[in-house]
């Protein structure tokens, strides 16, 4: 018998992508005693800084910005009792077309074997049996989603490791509601042109080809407290405005797609250690 405790690791980008697509997940398999590895790839610079202020505009301090972006995480990592932090700290790449692309030391601009290589180092020290991370696309084209993606995929090839792995993603009935839910918090909001109106309309994926259904419900309130340790970025305030109840019944349930099992565990799945326990 191994007496390893089961692990999950969850490899993202930047500060508070841990509470939004898998604090669920994180909370309610650390309650159930599996060990809960957390990789943050970007030092998340190209956050929003004191007050709001937007990289590039006067006075945002991208050092300054990564500084504060790591007390937050710290205390989400609390709030959702994850059991290791490994940041790799690369500079956050901003998002796509951005100039920070290709700045110096980006995470975007860094060989995806140079990264994966630390990331297998990882892989190999906890050796877990689930590896969560985002799909190809990084799910809505994020430059540092997507290569979370890449040294993921490329890091398992470098070791002998056959975990689950799995990529996140969202139903698309749930995007609906969530559009319904942000004009009925938000009032009325523009009309976005049909390019961005057509993207969002591919983002997640149709919902019978989502293999695995977590219903993290009864963690709700720990996601949404996880969230709220990242309120200085306000891409995170809708979510606050709804409160617990709202937040918990719109985002109780986490979803992916499962790209790698040695179990034979069928899908659809509502466990990502079935076949594991």
């Amino acid at each position: 018998m191994n007496d390893s405790p089961l692990t999950l690791m969850a490899v993202h980008a930047h500060p508070d992508d841990e509470a939004t697509g898998t604090g669920g997940v994180l909370a309610r398999y650390a309650a159930e005693g599996v060990r809960t590895v957390l990789v943050t790839c970007t030092d998340g610079g190209c956050g929003d800084g004191p007050g709001g202020v937007k990289p590039g505009d006067p006075g945002h301090d991208p050092a300054a910005v990564a500084r504060m972006r790591r007390e937050e995480l710290a205390a989400s990592c609390d709030v959702l009792k994850i059991g290791h932090l490994e940041m790799l700290d690369y500079a956050d790449s901003g998002m796509m077309g951005w100039p920070t692309n290709d700045a110096p030391g980006s995470f975007w601009r860094t060989p995806v074997e140079e990264g994966a290589a630390r990331l297998a180092e990882l892989l190999t020290r906890y050796r877990p049996d689930v590896v969560v991370t985002y799909d190809e696309n990084g799910f809505y084209g994020h430059p540092d989603h997507i290569q979370a993606n890449r040294i993921t995929m490329a890091a398992l090839e470098m070791t002998d490791l056959t975990p689950k792995v799995y990529w996140t993603t969202a139903p698309r009935s749930m995007m609906q509601r969530f559009g319904e839910v942000m004009r009925e918090f938000g009032g009325e909001a523009p009309e976005p042109d049909p390019a961005e109106a057509a993207a969002l309309a591919e983002i997640g994926l149709p919902d019978d080809e989502i293999t695995t259904w977590v219903d993290t419900s009864a963690f709700g309130g720990q996601k949404f407290d996880a969230l709220a340790a990242h309120a200085s970025q306000g891409e995170n305030i809708f979510f606050l405005k709804l409160g617990q109840e709202k937040f918990t019944e719109l985002m109780g349930v986490e979803t992916f797609v499962r790209v790698q099992d040695a179990t034979g565990a069928p899908v659809p799945e509502n466990d990502l250690f079935a076949g594991l326990r």
